[in-house]
């Protein structure tokens, strides 16, 4: 055993060890077990050699269930013919789980080992795995561990929300002992109450009604004509009320006392309470079948479906089963029976408990048997693997059979199944687009009374900051139209006063002239002047007028800065209006000296 490897699979990784000394640790067990616990001895003769984290937890899930079911994963090749000694013949690898080593020693070739010696190498691992590794801490390999398990789990379950296929079993099932337990009790409740009653059983032969009628008329002594209307409602049938009355005189029942007759009261009350919560039980099979599987149902009725996806295991065992078995599903008996006397197999199973193979004639109910069990399989497998469950094709599935029926009978030809296979996918696609539409809206629908609360306190808060955002809006627009007419005006101004400079260096006025004109100048500037005196009082009050209504409908969250902005909107209003005050003089002055040239 010279040249020892043990392969550890942990949750984080592969590690491989190489143990030292192996001849001595297989004539010292005992001492090798006690020597387990302590990780500086362990240490000394078990070394890590190399280690292989996984990259993701999926990646993790994949090695596991390769593992599991036997088989080499790429990772694990990789890691082993990189770190493992193949050329060295002596070498050998421990492994803990058999399974995964017959497919190492076919794709590798390694002598494999799993003997005391390495259970109690790998056992010594499993508890110090932490400390031989580096960088991993106790926490951290817990939690490794505790992902990996729930994730395999969880595969292993294969448990899936849209796909109530064990409520379906388990419903089934409890109607068919709900069906044997209330007709025993019925049964029960007859001769027992036929001691005192006995041309009852004769009128009424429901079970559930005669519980019923048991519970209700008691003694018949005291049974009297003003009962007839309570009878009626439970009989449906004023006939055989009276019958009841009349019988009820005439009897020749014995006598009973009145503890019989109670105990016989609770039993009938028993019964009864078990045949309504059979009907709700069927009522509640039929809306999981339409969930579920409603194509089948559509086809084949609930019971049956349910019956058929019970016996198969899930829905997606039936839907993996070919036709043929579908069609002997639940007569194993008999065909193993035929099979060892070698005589005819059977031709139906469960499905005989349609109305299709009991419409049909002697002759065609091994063909119509066929032909449905063919037509259950596509069904099934369109509810197993549709990611928007519907009937469509199931209802057009019974047609198709319900046409092959017609054409054992008469001889019309049904339709092809293609023209059949392509309305139906037609209609399953409108029936799909529709449901998506109603999906969005109840999700809207959802959302909205979700938030109404929160909108309704909000609504008010939103209603009172609008006309203060409009009012700031109107002003910030006015100032940017004020603020484009400035610039405007001063590039006007900019290109008058470069053609002067130029004019005045070309030719030069007379004295008399420059007088007249500064003459004429100064009146019109002192015109200017007082006109925009009066301008800017103007602009004041308007914008005075225009804030303050802002500043009372403005929130008091902030006022001192919606304050300062107004002030600063003020001022650069007024230089503007000062810079127009300033270049219309300059304008006046160009326009009169080009009048006189």
């Amino acid at each position: 055993m010279a040249g020892l490897h043990v392969l550890y699979e942990h949750a984080s990784g592969y590690a491989l060890f190489r143990v030292e000394e192996v001849e001595e640790v297989g004539m010292l067990l005992p001492t090798v077990e006690k020597s387990v616990k302590s990780y500086e001895k362990f240490n000394s003769t078990v070394k890590l050699v190399a280690f292989s984290p996984f990259k993701s937890g999926t990646n993790a899930l994949d090695n596991c269930n390769a593992i599991s079911e036997g088989i080499l994963h790429d990772d694990l090749k990789v890691f082993l013919e990189n770190n493992f000694p193949l050329k060295k013949k002596k070498a050998t690898l421990g492994i803990g789980d058999p399974k995964i080593g017959s497919a190492i020693q076919e794709e590798l070739g390694i002598l494999l080992t799993g003997g005391d010696v390495v259970q109690e190498v790998i056992r010594g691992i499993k508890l110090h795995f932490h400390l031989l590794v580096k960088g991993l801490t106790e926490t951290s390999a817990s939690k490794a561990q505790l992902g990996l398990g729930h994730s395999y789990s969880r595969a292993k379950v294969k448990f899936n929300v849209h796909r109530a296929d064990n409520m379906i079993i388990q419903s089934i099932s409890l109607l068919d002992q709900l069906d044997k337990d209330i007709n025993t009790f019925s049964m029960r409740i007859r001769e027992w109450y036929s001691y005192h009653f006995p041309e009852l059983v004769k009128i009424v032969n429901d079970n559930y009604m005669y519980a019923r009628l048991a519970r209700i008329i008691g003694d018949r002594k005291l049974l009297k004509e003003d009962r007839l209307e309570e009878l009626e409602e439970i009989t449906m049938d004023s006939a055989k009320a009276e019958a009841i009355i009349q019988s009820a005189k005439s009897s020749m029942g014995m006598d009973i006392s009145p503890i019989d007759l109670i105990n016989i009261e609770t039993f009938a009350s028993r019964v009864v309470s078990l045949a309504e919560y059979r009907k709700s039980l069927h009522a509640y099979l039929q809306g999981k079948m339409h969930n579920v599987a409603p194509n089948l149902s559509a086809l084949i009725g609930e019971q049956v479906g349910a019956r058929l996806i019970s016996h198969a295991g899930s829905l997606t065992n039936l839907a993996k089963y070919p036709a043929s078995t579908v069609q002997i599903l639940g007569a194993e008996k008999a065909l193993f029976r035929a099979l060892k006397t070698r005589g005819n197999t059977p031709k139906y199973g469960l499905i005989f408990h349609s109305t299709f193979i009991g419409r049909a004639g002697a002759k065609n109910k091994g063909r119509i048997s066929r032909y449905l069990a063919n037509k259950c399989s596509i069904a099934s497998r369109v509810d197993c693997f549709a990611d928007v469950p519907t009937d469509v094709i199931g209802n057009k599935l019974r047609d198709q059979v319900e046409e092959r029926l017609s054409f054992y009978e008469t001889g019309t030809a049904p339709r092809k199944n293609i023209d059949v296979m392509k309305e139906a996918l037609s209609e399953m696609n409108e029936m799909i687009a529709k449901k998506r539409k109603e999906d969005k809206k109840k999700k809207k629908k959802r959302k909205l009374t979700e938030n109404g609360d929160h909108n309704a306190t909000t609504d008010g808060a939103e209603e009172e900051e609008t006309p203060a955002k409009k009012k700031k809006k109107k002003g910030q627009s006015e100032g940017e139209q004020s603020a484009a007419d400035v610039s405007l005006n001063q590039s006007t101004i900019t290109d008058g006063e470069g053609e002067g400079k130029k004019k005045k260096k070309k030719k030069k006025q007379s004295e008399a002239e420059a007088t007249v004109t500064e003459t004429e100048v100064s009146q019109n500037e002192g015109a200017v002047a007082e006109g925009d005196s009066e301008g800017k009082k103007k602009k004041k009050k308007r914008k005075k007028e225009a804030a303050e209504p802002v500043e009372e409908q403005e929130p008091a969250e902030a006022p001192k800065k919606k304050k300062k902005k107004q002030t600063q909107a003020l001022e650069e209003s007024m230089v503007l209006a000062d810079d127009e005050g300033e270049s219309t003089p300059k304008k006046e002055k160009k326009k009169k000296k080009k009048d006189k040239k």
